[in-house]
């Protein structure tokens, strides 16, 4: 299913079509597209912080590191296939645990927006949205996400089962030490999937928008597509 996110993007339904904010005040245009980002980021972290948020979308889903997926049918015919699924799963479901702590992070990202981020996400291009979220949510995001992976980690004792899995590497000088550190690899992966599912989705609906999402945000939008 797919979460109305980026619902501002009715603005830019035709791309060939001129538009102008000088209809709309400063304080309504901003106002509109903080409607829209403040529900949107909030749908989009619930479909991810859940049960199969991750592991469930081949999208976002948090494969073995690198240098693991290249020994990973060298070892699963070792019999290490189930530790080699549980590793997988136990990721992922540390991501899904961590999700939930970007609302409050996203939503206040949306209130300190001034006019002029507004404007320029509004005139923006596909993504302008999705990295102006990097832009200012990124640093503080991962300090939140990471102690919540690595208490994750430790619930499953992650760790013990990669050094298990790991273990045939890195003796065969496959598999780097510093890819031991798997909460910096699954914070970082937590991260790459929201911003994703937040820019599939604000390109989606710029490319097909559904309205907008509150009475101020309509008002916005439908000066915009006069």
């Amino acid at each position: 299913m797919r979460l109305p996110v980026f619902v501002f993007a009715a603005a830019f339904a035709m791309h060939a079509q001129a538009f102008s904010l000088a209809d709309v005040s400063n304080k309504d245009a901003s106002g509109g597209l903080k409607e829209a980002l403040t529900q949107g980021a909030g749908k989009a972290v619930a479909e991810l912080g859940k049960q199969d948020g991750f592991l469930g979308n081949p999208k976002v889903k948090i494969p073995l590191p690198e240098n693991l997926q290249k020994i990973e049918g060298a070892l699963r015919k070792f019999g290490m296939g189930a530790q080699a699924d549980e590793l997988v799963t136990a990721m992922n479901r540390a991501a899904e645990a961590a999700v939930p702590e970007a609302k409050t992070l996203l939503v206040n990202s949306v209130k300190k927006m001034s006019v002029q981020d507004a404007k320029g996400i509004l005139a923006g291009g596909d993504d302008a949205a999705t990295q102006y979220f990097k832009r200012t949510t990124s640093v503080p995001l991962a300090e939140k996400f990471k102690p919540i992976v690595q208490k994750a980690i430790a619930k499953v004792k992650l760790a013990e089962k990669y050094d298990q899995f790991a273990g045939k590497g890195i003796k065969l000088g496959l598999v780097k030490e510093e890819d031991a550190h798997l909460d910096n690899y699954v914070t970082q992966k937590a991260l790459d999937g929201l911003y994703l599912m937040i820019a599939e989705e604000e390109k989606s609906i710029r490319k097909d928008p559904v309205g907008a999402a509150g009475s101020l945000a309509k008002k916005v939008f439908g000066a915009l597509l006069k």
